[in-house]
């Protein structure tokens, strides 16, 4: 089980209204308490900040915003202190137009060994005034920027984010040598940005609106998950290797399919990536079933472990998601009870066990995702999944520290760390029983499942030895697939062995 930290929203130490790697720090007990294994912890490099910290202009410092090195050296002490693992991000497809490699690129010339770290291109036309070819931005408008000289560089996010060339050998060893840098210094591993966007097509072909920009994209698209990223892999495996410990790598790759997904984790590559199937599969018995099914035969395979997100930074909050208010937390509260039951590893995102749902009224004036500038507003971006959390007291910054750099609403009063605390029945207290539940189980983690017969809208699996989870994503109550003894249910239950709509069951069985 491992801990997603959103540094900028997680905890303020100094009251600057941004959150810090001491605030952080000071709030591991409450990440320990959870009962995770393990904390991935969002950029905290130095960058001017265009994109949330993915615009990274030194990989091996800290931004003044978050703090200094010797402060995550600490909190690397304090964690292990804690029985805590600790992943950091690494943004290998791009870095910052601030950067010093691209800032000598643009002062030398075309064709110089600057510019060769990234994707300068001619432009099309007369005069080369046109873009080199019709990419589009993740963040919308076009994926190039034309610089003084004639010249046009790609960047597949925000115009600040050039992509670098990983044909180059210079770019294999630079990253090789910043994951010794962070290795050296104690890190258990890496969670990899944008895995699957490392090679590029060299030809360059127009897209003609063949493919979509954002999300899964399909095989055969020129900028996403082409087979020569994995030699990149295979590098960056070797490194990893030759450290001692239990080192490891996480990918996130939006790619077509669990096959495709399951190239990223042969025994030479990655350790694990983002099962996004399941994030994305509607709130039914047949769409998560399938989409179980078809992820663990494709990483059973390669002899991977699955593993299980339902929400993160980049999108909007699963009880959102699935409804919102009342209804929509039940749902969100069985779906994890359903994702902590299956076989692999999980990860939780600061605040969903506070059950906090996605902002959706900021201030326009206050958003800074580049994708709501970048689109004019049409796309409001991925602010409402990241606004600070609420730790205490009965009015915003709710203990978060300076006033945040996003406002919270004054609805999460009774979702605090303290509220919850002194509930029983809240959520927080819910993921508490759960992951201490998994711990101590020896059905839940590792291994395989059994499908179980089970009454329409319910599925219903058994782990050995003697745990079966059922799950009804129905609105109405059905039959309980089994008889046993209750050891963790998401919602109430009556007394009568039905199963109530939108509520997960764990049951001890023999």
């Amino acid at each position: 089980m491992i801990y997603q930290v959103y540094p900028r929203s997680f905890a303020d130490s100094d009251g600057d209204g941004l959150g810090d790697l001491g605030g952080v720090i000071a709030h591991l007990d409450h990440v320990r308490d959870l009962g995770v294994d393990a904390i991935w912890l969002n950029p905290f490099y130095p960058s001017p900040q265009n994109d949330a910290g993915y615009d990274v202009s030194d990989y091996r410092d800290v931004d003044p915003r978050f703090g200094t090195l010797a402060d995550a050296d600490r909190l690397l002490q304090e964690a292990h202190a804690r029985g805590l693992k600790v992943l950091v991000d690494l943004v290998p497809n791009h870095t910052s137009s601030e950067h010093a490699w691209f800032r000598a690129a643009l002062a030398a010339a075309p064709g110089s060994r600057e510019r060769a770290r990234y994707l300068f291109r001619e432009g099309r036309g007369e005069d080369g005034a046109q873009p080199p070819n019709d990419w589009t931005s993740v963040f919308g408008g076009p994926a190039w920027t034309r610089v003084p000289d004639g010249q046009w560089y790609l960047h597949l996010f925000d115009s600040t984010q050039p992509d670098l060339d990983w044909t180059n050998p210079e770019v294999v060893e630079e990253f090789h040598d910043v994951l010794r840098f962070w290795l050296d210094r104690g890190v258990d591993g890496f969670r990899i940005d944008v895995a699957h966007g490392l090679a590029k097509d060299p030809a360059m072909p127009d897209l003609a609106g063949r493919f979509p920009t954002a999300g899964p994209a399909p095989f055969g698209h020129p900028h996403w998950d082409l087979d020569e990223v994995h030699e990149v892999y295979r590098g960056w495996r070797q490194v990893l290797d030759a450290y001692a410990g239990d080192r490891t790598f996480v990918a996130e790759a939006w790619v077509a399919s669990p096959e495709r997904l399951a190239l990223y984790l042969r025994a030479d590559e990655l350790h694990t990536a983002f099962g996004f199937g399941f994030l994305l599969a509607p709130f039914t018995a047949e769409d998560l079933r399938r989409v179980v099914d078809d992820s663990l035969a494709a990483l059973e395979e390669v002899g991977a472990p699955a593993t299980w997100v339902l929400s993160n930074h980049d999108v909007v909050r699963h009880p959102t998601r699935l409804g919102g208010g009342a209804p929509g937390l039940a749902r969100a509260r069985a779906l994890t009870q359903l994702m902590l039951a299956l076989p692999g590893g999980a990860y939780v995102y600061q605040g969903e066990e506070l059950g906090l749902e996605e902002v959706q009224d900021l201030p326009d004036e206050l958003r800074q995702d580049p994708t709501f500038a970048r689109t004019g507003g049409e796309e409001v971006g991925r602010d409402g999944c990241r606004v600070p959390l609420p730790w205490s007291g009965k009015e915003p910054p709710f203990g978060f520290g300076g006033e945040p750099w996003l406002p919270q609403p004054a609805s999460w009063a009774p979702l605090t760390v303290e509220a919850q605390e002194a509930d029983p029945g809240s959520t927080l207290a819910f993921y508490r029983r759960a992951l201490r539940l998994r711990k101590e189980h020896p059905a839940l983690g590792e291994g395989t499942l059994e499908w179980l017969d089970a009454a329409p809208g319910v599925l219903a699996f058994r782990r050995e030895p003697g745990l079966v989870c059922a799950l009804n994503t129905g609105d109405s109550p059905a039959p309980a697939p089994v008889a046993g003894r209750v050891l963790l249910a998401s919602g109430e239950l009556p007394d009568d062995g039905v199963l109530p709509g939108a509520t997960a069951v764990w049951y001890a069985v023999d």
